[in-house]
Order: structure tokens, then sequence, then C-alpha cells
């Protein structure tokens, strides 16, 4: 008997891979040739194409966002619980484009992908990338699309970095910037963080320098440490402390007992960093924080961010968390004084949340509220 779906959900949906074969001009002043982007849709586009909206995906994220892909499936796409009928990104209004960046590896071409001059994996020799190159191939993404003007771009963390330079890079194309949890540039403390996770995949012996793929090797202990430092600092040390606490998995702290202590956190740690390896690929993971660190939305701005928004056309939803330390809401509130400084129309909410960074994955009341109300906003735009 098929799977019954919640009447919120996309139910099941099927990605697509679309080929493109116009050369890309990258920042680093390297070119591909060709490429394929994978992505999803949900929802329909209506008749003059006004009701589209663009996902950008962070780190992690991919082009499956929401739904399902078999009936099998025990969880749905990473940010189903905002995407489908009736909620804040309604697919019953929009139509809704989730994509695997460039670079990624879940399909769009990037380091495990071929490289048409060699014929092998292109490895540590794929280009590398800055936020700017994604938007670009987003764009062309939207012309195959038939999207001339995008009904709202939203992302959170580095995905809210992509709708930044959406609204700078092609302000006409569209009409609502939605960035949560982010920033214009990363502090000194996040690039250390993002450096210390790599130093961890480049010391595993089975990195091999980033040829992992040609010597048939994988540095999966590498990645899964760079995974759980990642993870920490997505975390705040009162949700973890509510979730884990002390709490012991295993052994005993009895007198005489020689038996070591596993606590609850260091398993779910383990858990996260193995599952993480077992599907993402070291030489993206490297790919993709490096363009974090490279990111700097005022810089060729004169390093000043009213500036840099002054060309901006469309209106701004701005959301943090109180618990982000990753990207706090300081970051945010930088973001909503250069857009007031520009004089540009813009919203702002800081959400009370437990849960560090990764709120903005979650179903929190207030957020979930304030973001379907400026989406019916955007809804009332078409």
């Amino acid at each position: 008997m098929p799977k019954t779906f919640a009447q919120d959900s996309v139910g099941l949906v099927s990605p697509q891979t679309l080929h493109f074969d116009q050369p890309l001009e990258l920042a680093s002043g390297r070119c591909l040739d060709s490429y394929d982007l994978v992505i999803e849709t949900y929802g329909q586009l209506n008749s003059d194409a006004s009701n589209a909206v663009l996902i950008c995906h962070a780190l992690s994220g991919h082009h499956h966002a929401a739904g399902y892909h078999s009936e099998d499936d025990r969880k749905p796409g990473w940010w189903d619980a905002y995407i489908g009928p009736g909620k804040p990104i309604d697919t019953n209004r929009f139509f809704v484009v989730s994509l695997n960046n460039l670079g990624g590896c879940h399909g769009s071409t990037g380091p495990v992908s071929i490289n048409p001059a060699t014929g092998k994996p292109w490895g540590k020799d794929f280009p590398k990338l800055r936020v700017r190159d994604w938007v670009n191939s987003q764009a062309r993404l939207a012309d195959r699309l038939g999207i001339e003007q995008w009904a709202a771009v939203i992302g959170g963390s580095l995905g809210g970095m992509q709708a930044m330079r959406w609204a700078l890079e092609y302000p006409n194309r569209l009409r609502h910037c939605v960035v949560i949890a982010s920033a214009m540039k990363l502090t000194a403390q996040n690039i250390a963080f993002n450096e210390t996770a790599r130093q961890a995949i480049c010391a595993d012996p089975d990195f091999r320098d980033g040829d992992y793929l040609a010597a048939e090797a994988y540095p999966k202990d590498g990645l899964s440490i760079a995974r759980m430092i990642g993870h920490i600092t997505y975390l705040s040390d009162d949700g973890m402390g509510q979730k884990f606490g002390r709490d012991i998995r295993s052994g005993s702290f009895e007198r005489g007992t020689d038996e070591p202590v596993e606590f609850q956190i260091e398993s779910y740690l383990r858990y996260q960093g193995s599952a993480f390896s077992g599907s993402f690929d070291a030489n993206t993971y490297i790919l993709m924080t490096k363009a974090l660190d490279y990111f700097d939305l005022a810089r060729e701005y004169d390093n000043d961010p009213v500036k840099a928004f002054s060309g901006a056309q469309c209106k701004f939803l701005v959301v943090s968390f109180t618990t982000d330390w990753r990207f706090a809401p300081e970051r945010s509130r930088e973001i909503v004084e250069a857009l007031i400084g520009a004089d540009k129309a813009v919203s702002y909410a800081e959400v009370e949340s437990e849960y560090g960074h990764d709120a903005f994955l979650i179903p929190i009341d207030r957020y979930y509220q304030l973001f379907t109300q400026y989406m019916n906003g955007v809804s009332a735009d078409l």
C-alpha cells in the first residue's frame, strides 16, 4: 500500500540534473567549460513566472530541501519544516527551486566529478570557488527555468551570504531577500574554526594531499572530526546541557571501577561525525569552508557596507537567534544597520532560542510565525 504523506508535505520528489555548456568564468580566473547542477522543484510556476523562490543551501546542504525521495525514506529534506503546502514557503503559492551548488558532492559538478580534460575525478584540482560564482551559476539556472525575477531568494548561514550577493550582483532579479543567521563576513574566530576542521582532514593519512580518490582511499576519520568540530559550534551550551547534560551512556564512576565512562554527548558527536563522513566529500568540505572564509560583502565597496547595499532594490528580512554564537545576532544587526544606512526596506527579528546556529533549521514558534507573515507579504506582491 502506498505511503500516505502529511497534508503539509510536498510528498515524493525527484531531483533533476541540468547540463550547462556555456563556459562559466570564475572569480579565481579559471573557467568551467561546462557543468551540471542538480535541482529539486516544489509547487508550480505561474503563468508570468512571478512566484519563483530560490533556496540557497548552507555548508552541508544540498538540493533535497523538502519531501521524500522514496516511500522508504525515514527523514524528509533538510528544510521540510518550512517548505510545503501551508508552511511559510507555501508550495500552494510559490514555485520553489532548491539546488546543490557547484563544488558540491550530491550530483552537481564538483571535486568528485570527472574532469573532461583528464577523464579522472577533479579531486583537489577542482577550481576554487567564491560565493559570487554560485550566484552567477544560479542566475544561469534562473535563465534556464524561464525566471526573470525571483519573488524571493532565501538562505540561512552560507545560504544567507548567497542571498545578499544576489541583491548586489543582480538587483533587478529579486524582489525580496531573506537572510537568516548569517553575516557580511566571517569573524576571525569563525575562520579559525574552519581552519581547525580543515587541518583535521589534512592530517588524516588517507587524505593523500587531496588525491585520495586516485589512491582509492578516503579520509573518513579526518572528515568525521571536522564535522564534530563544526557541530559543536552550531549548538549552544544551554542546548547541549538540556539535551545531554553529563548523562552517561556507559561505564561507571563507582569507586574501584576501572571501566571507562562514555558520556552521551561523546556518543552523539561520534555518530554525527561518522554519518557525515559517509555522505560528504572531503575536498568539497575544504572548498566550501574556504568560500565561507573568503566572503566579504563590502570588500570591493571600499569596505563600506552601506555603499555595498546602495544598489540593492529588493526588500529584506533579516533573522538571528539569541544563542547563535557562530553567527551571532551582532552580525545580523550589522547587516540591518547597513541596510538602514543605505535607505533600504528591512525587517529584523531576533528570536529567542536554545538551539544555537542550528535554530534556523528547527520549527520554533516565533520564527515560524514571523517567517510565515513575511512570506504572506511576498505572496501578496505576486
